[in-house]
Parts: structure tokens; C-alpha cells; sequence
């Protein structure tokens, strides 16, 4: 009956069947081969994961290289602490004690007849307290006010020029000079500034100021007790300043090309570089305040922290930059794709800046034909000069990068009312 029940099936049934069994087993022969997307996808998250580790390790090591391995990036970085209120204050400080630790306040009276020094011995003995307060009143107003002068904005800078190798010995073992590295604390002589307040004591009617010798003393640059087990590790960074990066970039574009969906990879790999950079500035942000919390009380914690800021600056701004760079990416390849959200968003877009060109009546003509035709180049690279601005710019600080994208918004929507063409396209990279 079985038999005769498959013999009464019309042709086209046993041939629907005999091609649904040949499927099968096509589809049961390819089955293995579902193991070699998986590995792909495998690799490609490695690399995409190891490029998002050596991202923060990439912008110190170009912060290495290039800011404190460079003499002109130092000396630009350090300069301006010369204005610096509480850099000032605590180089005040430092040369008023040292001053004030070398001046005989008795010699003041030196030239005072031999028979009128036992009286003016006695009362000095007991106007000793007023009169040394008076004097380091004194030796401090023109301390002040020399570190308040264009003259010492030069020392300053001449001598961060030639102490330039200040990080440098603390971290790589080497330098010399005006600066010195006892244990584990950097410190710039002083001794040049002392020497000009000395002669404007003299200027200013102290003559006793010409006696004191030769003063150095110390101002602290950098303090920490993992300086010196930092040494290895930023001569490393400075070897690999440029290599890094490199390697950064390729291992993201591998992970990416390996990735079977690559517009969804794209925008992975963005936002983890974006996360290892963004890391990198909260580790920045934390170590500070533990930095200064853990100098010894000698320190000054508003200069420390002045000068912490000024060395660490720099890698502020590559922090900023390639977190903003990563978000740019991973934004235009997400409008980009085929998501019900993203066309939702690009149809508003295109749909809106299409309602302003129908109500005012505008065609393009030649003009926005060619537009059309050329829209996606030129949204792209409307993108890479915005990217490049950024790149390019001395400090990029938070209100800067805003204003590119808001050029960089503005320029996008040109291009989309320029498109004349009656269907409705996307203003950006597509």
C-alpha cells in the first residue's frame, strides 16, 4: 500500500522532492566549513582587542618621544609656569629662604664705630625678632617682584632649555647640569634666579646681599617613588614611540578586513580604541590627585600640580583627540549601514534638509547634478579634512573639537541641499 501510495504522487511531487533531499545534502556537505567564519571572527576580535590595549601605550609612548624627548616641545611646554601664580609663589619661597639662610643680619651694622658696638650689640639682641622680620619682608617684595618680571620668564625658560634633560634622567638615566636626581625626586637649581635677586638687593640699598655666597637650592620638578621603576619602561616607550601607533593602526585595520561583517567591525574597533584612549585620561585624572597627595610636605602642591598639568598636557590633548576621532568613526559607519535606527536618523536628515530645498523652490541644475554624482567623495572628504583639522590643531581643547563638528555638520548639509535629485540621499559617507 506504502508503495502504491508513493507511485499515485504526481512527477512534479517526486521531482520537488528529490531536489529538496539534493539541497540537504549540499547544505550538510558545507556544514564544516562554518567552522572557518568563526575562526576569522575569532582573530579578528584579537587584534581588535590588542589594538584597543596598545592604544593608551601608543599616546604615552608618542608623548614620550615627542614632548619630553624634545627639547623645543619641553621647553614650550614648561615656559608658561614662568606665569604661573603658584609656581611663582613656591619659587618665592625657595630663594626668600635661601636668602634669608645666608644673610648675616649683624653685618647690616658693620660700619658702625667700634666704641658704639657694645649698645648696638644689646639692642640688637633684643630687636633681632622685628628687625630679621623686616628684612625678610624686605629680601621677599623683591623676590616677588623680580619672579613677577619679564627677567625671570627668560631664566625660566633659558633654564628649562638647558635642563631639558630633567624627565629624561629621571626616567631614562641620563642628563646633567642644573638639574639633579636624588632617589626618586627631580629638582632644578635655583642658583641663577638667587643670583639676580642678590644684585637687585644691592640695587635696592642691601648692600650686606653682595656677601652671600654662591647659593644653590632645589625646585622640585617631579616626586615619586616608582620613578625610578619607571626608567626601563619609558626607554622602552621612547624606542617604540613611532612603531607603536603603527602597530595600533594595523592590528585595528586587520581585525576589521578579517571581520565578516566589516561595518559592524568598523564601528567596534572605534569605540574600543576610543575606550583604551579614554581609559588611558581617567588613569591620567586619578594618578594626579594621588601624585599630589603623596608629596612630601617641603613640596608645594599648587606648584606640583601646576607643573604636572604642563608635562601632562600634551597627552591630554592625544587622549581627546583619538577618543573624538573614535567616536566620529564609529557614528559615520553606524549611519552609514543598514539599520532600521540609523535610516531612521538619515531619513530625517535627508527628508528635513529636503523640505528646506523644496519650499525654497531650489534646483541645482548642472551644478547639482554634479553634486549628485560626486556626493559620496565629497562627504568623505568633508569627514577627512574635518579629521585632519583636528589632528593638525596645536590644543585641541573640548570647545574647539565642538566647533569642527559643527563646521563639519554645516558643510554635510550644504552638500545635501546642493543634490538636487528628487529622491531623498544621505549627507554622509554612504
Amino acid at each position: 500500500m506504502a508503495a502504491d501510495h508513493d507511485q499515485s504522487k504526481p512527477p512534479d511531487e517526486h521531482a520537488e522532492l528529490d531536489a529538496l533531499r539534493a539541497r540537504v545534502a549540499v547544505l550538510e556537505t558545507r556544514a564544516p566549513v562554518r567552522h572557518r567564519p568563526r575562526a576569522r571572527s575569532f582573530l579578528a576580535v584579537l587584534l581588535i582587542i590588542v589594538a584597543a590595549v596598545l592604544t593608551p601605550l601608543s599616546i604615552v609612548s608618542t608623548w614620550a618621544k615627542n614632548q619630553i624627548g624634545d627639547t623645543d616641545n619641553y621647553v614650550a611646554m614648561m615656559a608658561p609656569l614662568a606665569s604661573d601664580s603658584d609656581v611663582r609663589t613656591a619659587v618665592a619661597d625657595r630663594v626668600t629662604g635661601a636668602v634669608m639662610g645666608h644673610l648675616d643680619v649683624k653685618a647690616l651694622l658693620a660700619d658702625v664705630s667700634p666704641a658704639d658696638r657694645p649698645v648696638l650689640d644689646k639692642a640688637l639682641s633684643k630687636l633681632s625678632g622685628p628687625l630679621t622680620t623686616g628684612i625678610s619682608n624686605f629680601v621677599r617684595g623683591t623676590t616677588e617682584k623680580f619672579v613677577s618680571s619679564d627677567a625671570f620668564a627668560t631664566i625660566w625658560t633659558d633654564l628649562n632649555r638647558s635642563a631639558q634633560s630633567a624627565t629624561l634622567k629621571a626616567l631614562s638615566g641620563s642628563g646633567g647640569g642644573a638639574v639633579e636626581l636624588t632617589g626618586d625626586t627631580v629638582t632644578i637649581d635655583l642658583a641663577p634666579v638667587i643670583d639676580r635677586v642678590k644684585q637687585r638687593l644691592v640695587d635696592r640699598g642691601l648692600g650686606v646681599a653682595a656677601r652671600i655666597p654662591e647659593i644653590h637650592t632645589d625646585f622640585t620638578v617631579l616626586t615619586s617613588d616608582s620613578v625610578g621603576k619607571a626608567k626601563k619602561w619609558f626607554r622602552a616607550l621612547q624606542v617604540i614611540g613611532f612603531w607603536l601607533p603603527l602597530a595600533a593602526l594595523v592590528l585595528a585595520a586587520g581585525g576589521v578586513l578579517l571581520a565578516v561583517r566589516r561595518r559592524r567591525a568598523l564601528v567596534t574597533t572605534a569605540l574600543a580604541v576610543a575606550a583604551g584612549a579614554a581609559v588611558l585620561g581617567l588613569a591620567m585624572w586619578v594618578g594626579r590627585a594621588f601624585y599630589l597627595d603623596s608629596l612630601p610636605s617641603r613640596v608645594s602642591q599648587p606648584a606640583a600640580g601646576a607643573v604636572f598639568d604642563a608635562l601632562a598636557d600634551p597627552m591630554r590633548i592625544l587622549v581627546r583627540m583619538v577618543v573624538t576621532l573614535g567616536v566620529v568613526v564609529a557614528l559615520a559607519a553606524w549611519l552609514t549601514g543598514d539599520g532600521r535606527a540609523a535610516g531612521r536618523v538619515m531619513a530625517m536628515w535627508s527628508g528635513g534638509i529636503g523640505a528646506v530645498r523644496d519650499a525654497a523652490g531650489f534646483t541645482g541644475g548642472p551644478a547639482g547634478r554634479w553634486v549628485h554624482r560626486a556626493r559620496r567623495p565629497l562627504n568623505w572628504a568633508v569627514v577627512v579634512v574635518a579629521a585632519a583639522v583636528l589632528v593638525a590643531w596645536d590644543r585641541p581643547t573640548g570647545m574647539v573639537t565642538v566647533w569642527i563638528a559643527l563646521c563639519a555638520l554645516i558643510v554635510l548639509a550644504v552638500v545635501e541641499f546642493l543634490d538636487d535629485d528628487s529622491s531623498p540621499h544621505l549627507a554622509v559617507p554612504g
